[in-house]
């Protein structure tokens, strides 16, 4: 198992979600407690350890410390501003 903390900016973008996305981004990120690398995941280019996972028009960004069995959800991101950010 993993610990999962949300950083202050994902939990402002957590609380921007209607209900409904919210539910929905939210039981995918427990899940990423029991499975760091849930299938339709990718790793982001260019970087060491952060990794991606698409809920519906939503990404998640999160990064995996392997020896501290720690996950940091970093950022939700709406696709379309992923782009504009430069986050895929």
């Amino acid at each position: 198992m993993y610990e999962v903390f949300l950083e202050r900016r994902a939990e402002r973008d957590l609380r921007q979600l209607s209900a409904k996305d919210f539910q929905r981004v939210i039981s995918h990120i427990k899940t990423l407690a029991e499975n760091p690398r849930p299938s339709g995941c990718r790793k982001i280019t260019g970087s060491k350890s952060d990794w991606r996972i698409r809920v519906g028009d939503y990404r998640i960004i999160y990064e995996i410390e392997l020896d501290q069995k720690i996950k940091q959800a970093v950022q939700t991101w709406r696709r379309r501003n992923c782009e504009r950010a430069r986050v895929w």
